[in-house]
């Protein structure tokens, strides 16, 4: 076998572990009893060290420099062979014991974390989140040796390789201009126009769960090869054959959930139409988190909030949920881009959101660093919020311990939600300009030539390009923050 198979065969078992991983994961975080806890972390944390044992072991350096001189390959290949020596780089900076060490804390973290924001608790989960970023400064730090960035630098690369803060501040600087003025105009608009008539509640679970599996077929989820669950913290997860998405259900609003399924089931979409030809190679992944956002944001802010989707989706909520006069298409459109200043980040409306991510993207860093200690982690937080969203959190449940991310070492992660939403602008844009009939055919809930056009210029291109490069041959131009807000500014302030 040459040396570029020896890698391939070594890669696919990688793969493998790493799916193993996130249906344990998954498992946690619907099914498994909280007693499990501790032995979920340790399972968890043997198939990681194993698959950076795979990853560093010391024949795979000289096998990578014999694979990149053989002139045969083709541009898959050389493509899957780059992004081998980018794990193998990135592994070989962080020893074994710490990536354990990571690991274990992280699962551990997470579990405190679920108790935690039940109770509205920080002070209950503080030590272990404490210990999670200590070790996540460690690794940064070996990272962005080893690879010549940052330590931010370098956590932003594990999300979104390539990506490096200096891109973000550009991409970002023209919202935090944009954003005060845009989010005062919009409010002063919707206060001149007649308030949107809200449904009766509540909205049984049952009839939320069905019509949010309907929605998803339509949308083309394949049930044959996938799930929808409940969990604490919506996300999708599982492997591009088997899809595993959930949602959290609230009786006083329906929209939540559905639309928390319908972005998770743009994940699971662009999951479900990467290249079989490559599964389990690298090159078969998908293209780092920023493009992955853009998928589900794609789905849920683009499409499903648009006039024409809800005019299809009007008539399914009435046969749902009963006759309602609010169930309009016209006042479902003004429910749904209703922009509200408010404490959670997952139900923020589209022009509120971005300060969201502005305010974590602003607080990661310094806890990071040191400058901000955990323990006033709550404080700036609401300091923060008060500063962006006009809002201070009544608890840490509203505030510090909303969110996933941190609890479970996702530092760097949350700059990709924003720079999705831009790519999602510019890439719907552009599939309307090639093929203007997917108007048409959203408001009859028909998504098949969308969802054929992303699979031909973004999902099956797996990691072929490196990711500006992708969304720059789909829309024809480099990603720019101008169509984003151009976008927000002709739903929220010309409609």
């Amino acid at each position: 076998m040459s040396a570029y198979q020896l890698l391939q065969d070594r890669f696919k078992r990688i793969g493998a572990l790493s799916g193993a991983q996130s249906m344990l994961y998954w498992d946690m975080a619907t099914m498994m009893p909280p007693g499990g806890a501790e032995a979920r972390a340790e399972q968890l944390a043997v198939l990681q060290v194993l698959q950076h044992e795979f990853l560093v072991a010391p024949e795979v350096e000289e096998q990578l420099a014999l694979a990149e001189a053989e002139a045969e390959l083709r541009p898959w290949e050389r493509a899957n062979l780059r992004e081998m020596r980018r794990l193998h780089a990135e592994a070989a900076a962080v020893p074994g014991r710490l990536v354990e060490a990571l690991a274990k804390a992280c699962r551990r973290c997470e579990m405190q974390w679920r108790q935690a924001r039940q109770q509205s608790d920080f002070a209950a989960v503080a030590p272990a989140l404490a210990e999670v970023i200590a070790l996540v400064r460690e690794a940064a730090a070996a990272r962005g040796e080893a690879q010549g960035l940052s330590p931010y630098d370098a956590l932003l690369n594990q999300y979104q390789p390539g990506l490096r803060a200096a891109r973000v501040e550009a991409l970002f600087a023209p919202l935090r201009a944009a954003l005060p003025e845009l989010i005062e105009a919009a409010l002063g608009q919707q206060a001149a126009e007649p308030t949107p008539q809200r449904p009766q509640v509540p909205f049984p679970l049952d009839r939320q769960e069905s019509l949010a599996r309907r929605v998803m077929q339509q949308l083309g989820f394949p049930f044959d090869q996938g799930r929808l669950d409940t969990s604490m913290h919506p996300f999708s997860g599982g492997t591009p054959d088997d899809l595993r998405i959930t949602t959290r259900w609230d009786q006083a609003d329906y929209s939540s959930a559905l639309m928390g399924v319908i972005h998770e089931t743009g994940h699971a979409l662009y999951e479900a139409g990467l290249p079989a030809a490559w599964r389990l190679q690298p090159v078969g992944l998908a293209r780092g988190m920023a493009v992955h956002e853009s998928q589900s944001l794609l789905l849920e802010m683009q499409v499903c909030r648009s006039p024409a989707f809800l005019s299809f989706l009007a008539p399914l909520l009435a046969e749902t949920f009963g006759s309602d006069p609010a169930w309009d298409a016209g006042n479902l459109f003004r429910l749904a881009t209703r922009v509200e200043r408010g404490h959670i980040r997952v139900d923020a409306d589209e022009v509120t959101y971005p300060a969201h991510v502005l305010l974590r993207y602003g607080l990661e860093p310094a806890l990071l660093s040191g400058d901000l200690p955990v323990a006033e982690l709550p404080a700036a937080w609401a300091e923060a919020a008060r500063e962006l969203l006009g809002v201070e959190p009544p608890d840490d449940r509203h505030g510090c311990l909303q969110d996933i991310h941190w609890y479970d070492g996702a530092f760097g992660y949350f700059p990709t939600y924003t720079l999705g939403a831009m790519a999602a602008a510019q890439l719907y844009r552009a599939a309307l300009a090639a093929q203007p009939e997917i108007a048409e055919d959203i408001a009859r809930g028909d998504l098949s030539r969308l969802l054929g056009w992303l699979r031909a210029e973004v999902h099956g291109q797996g990691s072929l390009l490196e990711w500006e490069a992708l969304i720059e041959q789909a829309s024809g131009r480099p990603l720019d923050s101008a169509i984003y807000l151009q976008h927000l500014r002709a739903r929220y302030l010309e409609s």
